[in-house]
């Protein structure tokens, strides 16, 4: 049976849609479909240079593109806040929460939050919670956040969330993701009229994998990390489907994760079933107030 690809996409003309992330891999792709079937984009980058070169990327492939460019770092809530002044004054069909930073050397924030659950969870946080207004005045919002496969060994440690006590790079991503996740739900049960959803890229070749040996000064994991890219990942492209899909499919629910078919490694995207630990709503009742409180963000009720 042939599988969802970006020939599906609806015309997506008329509605105005912000990918975080847009300037490599699965949000530059994201980006370029959705203005390519004729959505309004803000490409949300926190490099200008990198961002600028994204836009020339997709002008260049898709020349009629209704592209802006805009700044957001998601490790400085000042940023956030700039940006969500900046862009939210008009309808935001769809908000596609992509950026991420992915099993780094333990690093904070502007805020002092640990980067990875101060970019990848809190920043998006308080992100949508900024847009809120703007999403509540389209007529059928859709919010995607990216997750992982990690969050399946995600744990929501309260007790250490920043990694003060105790930081391994892999356990502080994979609660990020966990918390994505987590958000994604609570985010539709609290917001209704918000059609929220999670998605994730199975194992896809973008510049994350290789990050984290970059900054650690590991010439060989960095060497690794590229190899199994080119062997085992499929492209950013076939990566970016399940955001795509979660985006603009007329059959999305909220509440749902979506992923590759195939062991939720590769493949055309379709819901995926998730870890249990995503489901505790005592759980998702805590991180909501715990990011409140961090992040100084509260969702108004409409």
């Amino acid at each position: 049976m042939r599988g969802w690809t970006t020939g599906d996409i609806p015309d997506l003309h008329g509605r105005r849609a912000i990918v975080t992330g847009a300037n490599s891999g699965i949000g530059y792709h994201t980006a370029l479909q959705l203005a390519r079937h004729g959505a309004s984009v803000v490409l949300a980058c926190r490099s200008a240079e990198r961002g600028q070169a994204s836009f020339d990327r997709i002008k260049a492939a898709a020349p009629g593109a209704d592209l802006v460019l805009g700044s957001l770092d998601l490790a400085d809530l000042a940023s956030v806040r700039e940006f969500a002044a900046r862009y939210g004054d008009a309808p935001v069909d769809v908000l596609v929460n992509n950026a991420g930073v992915m099993a780094i050397p333990r690093r904070s924030t502007a805020d002092g939050f640990e980067m990875q659950f101060g970019t990848n969870h809190l920043g998006h946080f308080a992100l949508t919670g900024l847009l809120l207004p703007a999403l509540r005045s389209a007529p059928s919002p859709r919010a995607v956040t990216l997750t992982s496969a990690f969050a399946w060994s995600g744990r929501l440690n309260f007790d250490d969330l920043q990694g003060e006590r105790r930081y391994r790079k892999w356990s502080a991503y994979a609660q990020a993701k966990l918390a994505n996740l987590i958000f994604a739900r609570e985010l539709d049960r609290r917001v209704p009229e918000v059609t929220s959803v999670a998605a994730h890229p199975g194992y896809a070749a973008t510049n994350l994998q290789q990050t984290g040996p970059r900054m650690q000064g590991s010439t060989l994991a960095e060497k690794a990390a590229g190899l199994g890219n080119a062997l085992m990942a499929q492209s950013a492209a076939a990566g970016a489907l399940p955001s795509l899909y979660a985006a603009t499919a007329t059959d999305v629910h909220g509440g749902a994760c979506y992923g590759p078919r195939l062991l939720q490694y590769r493949g055309a995207p379709t819901e995926v079933v998730t870890p249990p630990q995503a489901n505790r709503p005592a759980q998702a009742e805590r991180l909501w107030e715990v990011s409140e409180t961090l992040t100084g963000v509260t969702y108004e009720k409409a």
